[in-house]
């Protein structure tokens, strides 16, 4: 055995020279004119100034370095020595840099921290023999290791126990965060006879404190001194910990989902949520039993991560780290006249037809701005549908590709979710053992999207846990002795089927749809999506499907434009929603006129669908994210004319799917009645249009130029208007009666 700790001490002093030579001599790689700057020494140096907290040693570096050294063979196995044996390597590492750190006089005030106190006076103290202080008392820092790039992280169930003191890299989902609570490193005492200052360095769970002083002065006059706690010159660390859970695609048939805990300081608290899916990179530790759990397990232990990097795979919004080059694709998006009509068919190309479905899922993507008063009463931005449909009309996969795209999007089905599955629950917390609230699937879709399938399933107790959600986006617990309010800033995509599986045309809607009145009216969009025979679309949709499965890809459009990549809509939609659009009076005053025109219109939908408060509020919202879409801080009339188009046309497949396909005009049809409208001048007299003016508003209405140019087509054959020779302007037939015409 004397050996062997011989041999480890050389190792040691062995491998502390070479992190000393890593540190001091690695330099970033530059280009240009630029000068080498030593990296880890200028944030030692940034360490000793209190302008940071802590260091990240990157193994990629570490292998850079070793590549580019001339001395191969005295780095030999440091780099795999360091990922087999971390936490050893992580007091080497932070001994090295505490020889490094380059001293620092801080002058004592009020507001300096007890740790500078007592560092200031020990300097002063002319008793050589005083305490020394621990090494974990005086670093200002936190150290984490950082693993290399090209390690592929690994799935729970596959980490074994040879796995143990290794770094790993573990993906999953967060399940459950804790609170961030004090771990003590160092207990301090003083004595209450000679005043020694007597530090306890605290590396287990459990630890029993001091009670009798050990100082030399209590010992030679046969003193008992007893000692007590300096909370003040003590040291706590942040502490953190977390669940994750295997990721769905991850668990093996007729198996349930394994859990990894993972131990999060300093630094790392806060850096996750419930929900998120992460890659955790840290050090997988034993961690034994205590107590009478400890007689009862014997030699069996439980295990933890102790994380050191987290590496989020659904960033918010506005966490997105975009590139200069995303930036020029971006903007050169944004200038396309047709980007609405281009982003919306770029959501699940691999899906055939539905195009007010996709842009109205677009626009719940993008959602409109939220607003709150002066009385502090908020008016929710977020956009919620409904998609009632027959089966096999690809709901569930729309559900499946807007909770992927989404950064927080949360998928449930109404048979597999309970209320309290939805909103919260109260359980106690293992590591208190306090009743504490876990939160459910609206709760972890905070500030994003809670897809819910089979939404005409769940239990009526359990729907009505969804109302506040919808409208006032909040959760309301009183139970267990626990009282709150919880957010649940969510939009809600919610798809369905009718009572009787199918569509029955010949039952009246509110047959059809076994929803409640109540909850239907806080969806923004309705959308009834038949399975209805046609021989055209049959085809066309047959080709779709056949060539998706042959090339795994989405056919080609007609005009040939390319699908857009999901991460450019991301960047896109990230930032959209930096944009809050208003409402100029006059925009506001063509709402009310049409929103009074709406009601006092003769409802056609059996009392099913009806015209209220909410409908306004909906088009406010729709035609916010539209100007959103647009990069644009105003509203206009054509955002609303768009939106209470998606609002007509959800209205419609009602209407349709009761046999009255008369109430939608063709294409040619509604464009001319477009351009009618746009041809009208106050006066009342007749003017020429712009050909892309007219583009631009048909393009905003959901049409394209192929539909404008068959509309100008069949109007020129009898004579109403004529296309100019450059193609540039539309000039209307004088016949000496205007309404002829018009």
């Amino acid at each position: 055995m004397g050996s062997t700790f011989v041999s480890i001490g050389v190792n040691f002093d062995k491998e502390k020279d070479l992190a000393t030579s890593f540190l001091k001599k690695y330099s970033d790689p530059v280009s240009g004119s630029q000068k080498p700057t030593i990296k880890y020494i200028e944030q030692i140096n940034e360490i000793s100034q209190h302008q940071r907290d802590s260091i990240t040693i990157e193994l990629d570096d570490l292998q850079r370095f070793i590549n580019s050294s001339n001395a191969n063979n005295q780095f030999s196995g440091f780099l795999q020595n360091i990922q087999v044996n971390t936490k050893r390597y992580v007091e080497i590492f932070s001994r090295v840099i505490d020889e490094l750190m380059p001293s620092s006089e801080m002058e004592i005030n009020e507001e300096s921290e007890p740790l500078d106190v007592i560092m200031y006076h020990r300097k002063r103290q002319e008793n050589s023999e005083s305490t020394k202080l621990p090494a974990i008392l005086t670093r200002r820092y936190s150290l984490y290791i950082k693993p290399l790039s090209s390690n592929k992280p690994m799935i729970i169930r596959n980490v074994k126990g040879s796995n143990v003191g290794h770094l790993i890299t573990v993906s999953g989902i967060v399940t459950r965060v804790s609170d961030v609570k004090p771990f003590l490193a160092v207990n301090t005492y003083s004595c209450d006879r000679c005043g020694c200052e007597v530090f306890q360095e605290i590396n287990t769970r459990q630890f029993t404190p001091l009670v009798e002083c050990p100082s030399a002065y209590c010992k030679t006059n046969n003193f008992k001194g007893s000692l007590h706690q300096q909370t003040r010159a003590s040291k706590f660390l942040k502490f953190q910990e977390v669940k994750i859970q295997e990721m769905t695609d991850q668990v093996p048939m007729g198996h349930i989902p394994r859990t990894m805990t993972v131990y999060l300081f300093q630094n790392q608290v806060r850096t996750v949520n419930p929900g998120d899916s992460v890659y955790i990179s840290g050090i997988f530790l034993p961690l034994p039993h205590i107590g009478f759990r400890a007689i009862r397990a014997g030699l069996i232990t439980d295990t933890y991560l102790e994380a050191h990097y987290v590496h989020s795979l659904k960033k918010q919004y506005n966490q997105l780290e975009t590139s200069p080059e995303m930036e020029e694709i971006v903007n050169k998006l944004a200038n396309d006249p047709d980007v609405y009509n281009r982003l919306a068919s770029s959501i699940a190309p691999e899906i055939y037809g539905h195009e007010d479905v996709k842009k109205a899922l677009l626009l719940l993507l993008v959602g409109g701005a939220s607003k709150e008063t002066g009385d502090g009463m908020k008016i929710r931005g977020d956009i919620n549908i409904c998609l009632m449909g027959d089966p096999g009309v690809a709901k569930s996969q729309l559900l499946k590709y807007i909770s992927k795209s989404a950064p927080r999007g949360v998928y449930t089905t109404g048979r597999g979710s309970s209320g309290v599955g939805l909103t919260a629950s109260v359980m106690r917390d293992p590591v208190t053992d306090e009743m504490v609230l876990e939160g459910g699937a609206l709760v972890l879709a905070d500030n994003g999207i809670a897809c819910i399938d089979e939404f005409d399933k769940m239990d009526e107790d359990d729907r009505t846990a969804i109302h506040e959600v919808m409208e006032q986006q909040t959760i309301s617990i009183s139970k267990a002795g626990i009282t709150t309010t919880l957010n649940a800033r969510t939009s809600i995509l919610a798809a369905a089927n009718p009572a009787f599986g199918r569509y029955n045309p010949n039952r009246k809607p509110s047959e059809n749809i076994n929803l409640p009145a109540a909850l239907l009216s806080r969806f923004d969009l309705l959308f009834l999506i038949l399975d209805t025979p046609n021989i055209n679309e049959d085809h066309r949709l047959a080709q779709h499907i056949g060539y998706v499965h042959i090339h795994n890809s989405a056919p080609k459009k007609e005009n040939n434009e390319l699908v857009i990549d999901s991460n450019i809509i991301r960047h896109y939609i990230a930032k959209a929603r930096n944009f809050y659009p208003t409402i100029s009076p006059s925009v506001g005053e063509f709402i009310t006129n049409l929103y009074i025109q709406k009601r006092i219109e003769p409802d056609n939908e059996d009392d099913f669908q009806y015209t209220c408060a909410r409908t306004l509020l909906s088009v406010i919202r729709l035609s916010s994210a539209l100007a959103r879409i647009r990069f644009s801080n105003e509203v206009t009339n054509e955002d609303v004319e768009e939106a209470l188009r998606l609002i007509q046309i959800s209205k419609e497949s009602l209407r349709n799917a009761k046999g009255n396909n008369t109430s939608r005009l063709p294409s040619s049809d509604a464009i001319y009645s477009l351009c009618r409208d746009m041809a009208r001048a106050p006066n009342g007299s007749i003017q020429n249009l712009s050909f892309q003016a007219v583009l631009d508003r048909v393009r905003s209405r959901g049409w394209g130029e192929r539909e404008l140019r068959e509309c100008i087509s069949k109007y020129s054959m009898i004579n109403v208007w004529q296309l100019s020779k450059n193609g540039k302007e539309i000039k209307w037939v004088s016949t000496g009666d205007d309404d002829m015409v018009l």
